[in-house]
C-alpha cells in the first residue's frame, strides 16, 4: 500500500493513539476508519440539506411524492398472493 506523511498536532496524536489502543488496532487503521466516518457524515449532511431544500419547494415536493407512489406500486409487481 502506498503511503505518505501528514502532520497532526500532539493532542490529535495522543487521541488517535488512545483510540487505536482501545480498538486494539494500528493508529493507521483507526485513522482510516475515522476518515471514512467523517466522509459519510459530510455526505449525509449534504443529502439532508438537499432533501430539506426539496421539501421547501412545494412543486418539487409534490413531484417527489408522486414519484414515490409510482415506485411503491412498482415494488409490489413480483409479489404473488400465497
Amino acid at each position: 500500500m502506498e503511503s505518505t506523511t501528514i502532520r497532526i498536532n500532539s493532542k490529535a496524536h495522543i487521541v488517535l493513539h488512545r483510540i487505536a489502543k482501545e480498538a486494539e488496532e494500528s493508529m493507521q487503521a483507526s485513522l482510516i476508519k475515522a476518515i471514512e466516518l467523517y466522509r459519510r457524515q459530510i455526505f449525509l449532511q449534504k443529502a439532508n440539506t438537499a432533501f430539506e431544500a426539496l421539501h421547501k419547494d412545494s412543486k418539487a415536493w409534490k413531484e417527489e411524492l408522486k414519484e414515490r407512489e409510482a415506485w411503491n406500486s412498482a415494488l409490489l409487481d413480483d409479489i404473488k398472493d400465497s
